[in-house]
């Protein structure tokens, strides 16, 4: 299998330098015929997107929808793209190896005129200047250029002249791109009153990877508690939010691009409505409960949890209710604290937490 090239989305909880620990870890437990392998609080899918290029069955989920958007590609996607019905519309494509085709789109996108959309209109200061906040989440040229791209994505999905996974991979590259132009510290709860030096470079559509598989991998965005009963696999993978962090106020602008929706928003951040994907996992009084159910109602052979020593739930309450479906164990390593801010790193004293991956060999049959 080809090499695999992580995403460099600076994200929550992003496991991309613990990825050697989780893997090697899984393998002392599980048994060699184990194959399908279900990462299902998935984010960016860069522990699926792993154990994807290490051969295994993935099932991915995940409740936010850009990462459904980024796991439709990285997880739902493995093979070439022709780009057939595009050849129509780019008679350049015709000419072209199916392996260029791709490059060639990207350049194409990479070069549309700007238009004044959403993301201008809302998250740019030209677009903003007469509003009660002037925000700067990218500059004018990257807004518009954002915008003129997303339409045309769009617009060639709907009129059929790009399949579904074609359409998966283009989000999928924007996304990723646009993300590292973003002008704030981290996250996307707040934005920088200067534009930083990397958000004042051009948005362009550089491609991203594409990692094959001999499996057809399944995708999901739902929440967790409600899939776990409909679906079944060799090894469960969990990585749930391990505080009171909402993904859904954190990446509301990715949510906003991926599904262009034009919601309404509100407030200095320009935020989305997202009652309905609130974690029950970022809350004290839910969390040990919706964890809980779902351990019980898991139908696999193995179950790992990633979790640090600072999350809402105890290691006592964790070893307690995942020792129930069988026998428990743990492993840990020092973990280094992702920092979103300055404020929240004068708030932590240590630099360094405690990475736990807990496990259970499930000895019930459901």
């Amino acid at each position: 299998m080809k090499r695999m090239k992580t995403s460099n989305m600076n994200y929550i909880g992003s496991k991309k330098s613990l990825l050697d620990f989780i893997y090697s870890s899984i393998n002392k437990i599980v048994d060699e015929d184990c194959t399908t392998f279900c990462d299902l609080f998935a984010g960016t899918g860069i522990v699926g997107r792993y154990f994807k290029n290490k051969g295994y069955r993935i099932i991915a989920n995940d409740i936010q929808y850009y990462s459904y958007v980024l796991n439709m590609h990285y997880i739902g996607n493995s093979g070439h793209f022709p780009f057939k019905k595009l050849c129509s519309l780019l008679p350049e494509l015709k000419e072209l190896h199916d392996i260029f085709k791709y490059n060639y789109v990207c350049e194409y996108l990479s070069n549309l005129d700007g238009v004044k959309g959403f993301i201008y209109n809302n998250y740019c200061p030209g677009g903003t200047s007469s509003e009660e906040y002037i925000r700067k989440y990218f500059t004018d040229y990257n807004g518009m250029k954002c915008d003129a791209i997303r339409l045309k994505i769009e617009e060639w999905f709907t009129q059929n002249n790009i399949s579904k996974s074609e359409y998966f991979l283009l989000l999928a590259t924007l996304l990723e791109n646009i993300d590292k132009l973003a002008n704030t510290a981290s996250v996307y709860g707040a934005y920088l009153k200067k534009f930083k030096n990397s958000a004042l470079k051009p948005l362009l559509m550089k491609p991203i990877d594409i990692i094959h598989s001999e499996y057809d991998n399944l995708v999901f965005n739902s929440d967790i508690n409600d899939l776990i009963k409909s679906i079944s696999g060799d090894i469960l993978y969990l990585d749930p939010p391990y505080n009171h962090r909402q993904y859904a106020t954190n990446y509301h602008i990715l949510e906003t691009i991926s599904k262009n929706d034009d919601p309404q928003i509100k407030g200095v951040s320009g935020m989305r409505d997202y009652q309905y994907q609130k974690s029950l996992y970022c809350s004290k009084q839910h969390a040990l409960e919706s964890f809980d159910k779902l351990i019980s109602e898991a139908n696999m052979k193995f179950i790992f949890l990633s979790y640090n020593n600072e999350g809402i739930m105890s290691l006592e309450d964790i070893e307690k209710i995942m020792s129930k479906r069988g026998e428990y164990g743990v492993f840990s390593m020092d973990y280094n604290r992702f920092k979103a801010d300055k404020t929240e790193n004068r708030n932590h004293k240590a630099n360094k937490t405690i990475e736990y991956l807990h496990y259970v060999r499930i000895s019930d049959n459901k």
